[in-house]
Order: C-alpha cells, then structure tokens, then sequence
C-alpha cells in the first residue's frame, strides 16, 4: 500500500514522470501493487517507508534498471510518452550506492571521464565549488572520505544535463554542510524545471512531495 500527499510545487506542463498500475516483486514478496503516481516538472517527490518496501527497487524501476511485474512507467516530454526503458534512460541521472569514484583518478578527472561519457557540460569548477569540493580538485579519489565521494557524484549529477534525477539516499554519509549542499542541489534542479524523485530515510529540505510506501501484501 502506498499514501501519496501532495506540495503545492511548480509545474511546467512539457515534462512529466507517469507511473501506473505498477506492480513490484523481490524474491516471492510482493513489494507494492496497483502504484500510480505523476511527478510534474518542477516537482521533487520523496519516497519513504521502512527498509525492505521497495523504495530502492522503485527507483530502479524507473531507471529500466529492473522490469515491474506489471503496470506502465512513461516519461512524458513535449507531448510524447517515452515509455521505452531504454530510451527513458538516456534522460535520466542516477545517483545510488555505488560512488563511480576511480580511485587513481583525481576529483577533476572524475567529473571529466563522466561528462565526456555522457555527453554532459564541461564546467567542472561550478560543479566542484557547489558541492564543496573545489579545494580537492587534484586529489585522487582514493584519498576521499565516504562523504566527499558522496559529493562528488551529486557534482556528478549537475553535468549530465538530465531532466530526471533518481536518488538513493542523496543525504546518507553527509555532515551538515554536505546536507546543505546536496539540498540546494536538488532544489535547483527542481527550480530549473527538472524532476527529482529520492529514495531516502532522512528529510529533505527542499519543497516536496511525499510517497509512503509499506507493505503490500
């Protein structure tokens, strides 16, 4: 089951995320059934609930990392229902567990390899400076804490130029000012017209709407 309320939010009608009728299942569990939501431009939604509901498998979902067991994920953009996995994918920036973070490569050349790898733009002083990692730019990765990896691939996000942003816990291994960051970030990105959907156990500070999911069965 799952209780959506909604945050007067800015919307701008050419983008939209549609999610219906979608049905989820890890192992033999059912993890939610029947879900519809719609996430507008300009709209950030926080998915919420206990380890084990399917917040993480949602996103994945979303991604076309995982196929549902039934149900529709389209990405509206322009009028056209994008509803290909793969070719929603192509609009979407994903932030998970996994950093991406080369050890042997300094913080600048990450953001380099990323951006050429995807297309992305090539301000990677802005980047750095928003996350608060400027200073660090020649550091190799492997000297980084937990925390400044986690900054580095939110500066990540900000050079690929995706509409949709799909975060696993953005704020876990952050101190405050990484908090702060990070939800500057997201509100940006939102602010700009973007979309950003984030799995997450911690509040977020920007302007929002909330999906709680629990048990299904």
């Amino acid at each position: 089951m799952a209780s959506l309320s909604d945050h007067e939010g800015v919307l701008i009608p050419s983008l939209s995320l549609d999610v219906r009728a979608l049905t989820g299942i890890r192992g033999q569990r059912v993890l939610f059934r029947d879900l519809g939501f719609r996430v507008g431009a300009g709209e950030v939604l926080s998915l919420e609930g206990p380890n084990g509901a399917g917040k993480t498998s949602l996103l994945r979902m979303i991604a076309g990392f995982l196929a549902p067991a039934a149900g529709r994920i389209a990405l509206v953009a322009d009028g056209k229902d994008v509803d290909d996995a793969e070719e929603r994918g192509k609009r979407i920036a994903w932030l998970g567990h996994q950093d991406a973070a080369r050890p042997q490569l300094t913080v600048s050349e990450t953001l380099r390899f990323f951006a050429r790898l995807y297309g992305g733009a090539a301000d990677h002083g802005a980047a750095l400076a928003a996350v608060g990692l400027a200073p660090l730019a020649n550091l190799p990765c492997q000297y980084l804490s937990a925390g400044q990896k986690k900054r580095l691939a939110l500066a990540r996000l900000t050079l690929l130029n995706r509409p949709v942003w799909l975060l696993d816990e953005p704020l876990s291994s952050l101190d405050a000012e990484g908090r702060t960051h990070a939800n500057a970030l997201i509100s940006g990105h939102a602010a700009q017209g973007g979309i950003a959907v984030a799995a997450t156990h911690e509040p977020i500070a920007a302007s929002h709407r909330r999906l709680v999911l629990g048990d299904a069965a």
